[in-house]
């Protein structure tokens, strides 16, 4: 029951930024254009409101959502998660999504089902330790909806953390997380909650999705062709990606100077970031948005972009999510990088005449190798994206873009 439950605001989390996306950024424009303002504007003007919003809603009500990582941590330190403002958690995921926000959902639908998960176990706490299994089976459930991957959507609760984008945990793995003090569960009981919170959430999104609609997830790719010329071009489309995972660090710790030169001037830095992202926009469209949804128009035009189009959007579209993260812009990075990803693999096929598919996924787990620092983790996260065979190669990109060496600055601000 929880699980589903979790599935079901999950897509209607997704269902509700699609339509707020179509009203805004299909049918608004249309209305503008015909009274005489010029398309190319838009998303210069629209992102620059965004940014009027968001930097007011940040001031006024707080700085929400939390990141993933953190609602992971506070959940697996102690069973549960604070759900005083869950309100304000969806609002302040919900807008920077809805003004084409570089970002992804999966930081604010992660605090709103830990915080609901521990509000009905605080209720129910007299029924012993397994009601404080909620908030971590919760997790277990809307990051397996979210992502359409429920090895990864296990292993994050568990391990306390999805990746190592700052820097600061090394050794991988549950022994890196923080010590659990919530009461403890018998290892058959949590194994079996977490499956089923997991299986319903999955099973409630798809259902969902397939009778009404407006969910997302992350891409399936199939039909991989894997020969002499995949394996002889394999290390220079590794490099493309695991290049883009390291830029990064290095944008992130750009823009965290420019926020640091900004202060606490919130909605000045929630401005700029809509500045950056509306002109990017103009020029390249698809380094607006998430990318879960655009990831499929990709696939329908990127012979007719071009490989330099194609790299251009995936290298600025990691900037484009830097940006909006550094300066307020507040949500997940795992959705921009796997389209960044993407366009850097279907820019691969295109240079070197090879299987898109096996470009696509080298590309994609390196770049989230060198971002995320867990090969582990990247391969979990993948897995379902592309075929069985692509697992090993999945896995030996995702450690060679973790190989990268990430210089300690880029951690400091």
């Amino acid at each position: 029951m929880l699980g589903a439950c979790a599935g079901a605001f999950c897509w209607a989390f997704f269902f509700l930024m699609n339509a707020g996306l179509d009203l805004l950024w299909v049918k608004a424009p249309a209305w503008l254009a015909a009274i005489g303002m010029p398309a190319v504007v838009y998303p210069l003007a629209f992102c620059v409101v965004g940014g009027v919003a968001i930097g007011l809603f940040q001031k006024n009500v707080g700085p929400y959502p939390d990141d993933m990582n953190t609602v992971l941590a506070e959940v697996k330190k102690t069973g549960r998660y604070e759900y005083r403002h869950l309100g304000a958690m969806f609002v302040g995921a919900l807008l920077p999504l809805l003004f084409g926000g570089s970002i992804g959902p999966e930081a604010g639908l992660t605090g709103v089902v830990a915080g609901l998960c521990s509000w009905v176990g605080d209720r129910l706490k007299f029924m012993g330790a397994e009601m404080r299994e909620l908030a971590n089976a919760g997790t277990a459930a809307i990051l397996s909806a979210i992502f359409s991957a429920p090895l990864f959507g296990l292993a994050a609760p568990l391990f306390g953390y999805a990746d190592d984008t700052d820097g600061r945990r090394h050794g991988g793995g549950a022994s890196a997380a923080t010590v659990v003090s919530a009461p403890q569960v018998s290892k058959p009981v949590k194994t079996a909650v977490y499956l089923l919170s997991v299986a319903g959430a999955l099973g409630a999104f798809m259902l969902l999705n397939e009778a009404a609609g407006g969910g997302s997830g992350l891409p399936h790719f199939s039909a991989m062709a894997v020969g002499t010329s995949e394996l002889a071009w394999a290390l220079p489309v590794v490099a493309l990606g695991a290049c883009a995972g390291w830029l990064f660090h290095g944008f992130g710790w750009a823009v965290g100077k420019l926020s640091a030169r900004l202060g606490d001037r919130v909605v000045v830095k929630a401005v700029v970031a809509g500045a950056i992202l509306g002109v990017l926009g103009i020029f390249l469209p698809f380094t607006l948005f998430a990318g879960e949804a655009q990831t499929e128009m990709l696939a329908q035009q990127w012979t007719a972009l071009g490989a330099g189009v194609l790299l251009a959007t995936g290298f600025l579209k990691v900037l484009a999510s830097q940006v909006c993260l550094g300066l307020g812009w507040r949500g997940g990075h795992f959705f921009p990088l796997i389209f960044s990803g993407i366009a850097i693999g279907y820019a691969a096929a295109g240079l070197f005449g090879i299987d898109p598919v096996f470009a696509l996924s080298v590309s994609t787990a390196a770049l989230l190798g060198a971002a995320m620092r867990q090969p582990l983790m990247v391969a979990l996260l993948l897995i379902l994206c592309f075929p069985a065979k692509a697992v090993v190669f999945v896995l030996a990109a995702a450690c060679l873009g973790a190989a990268v060496p990430v210089p300690k600055a880029f951690s400091r601000v």
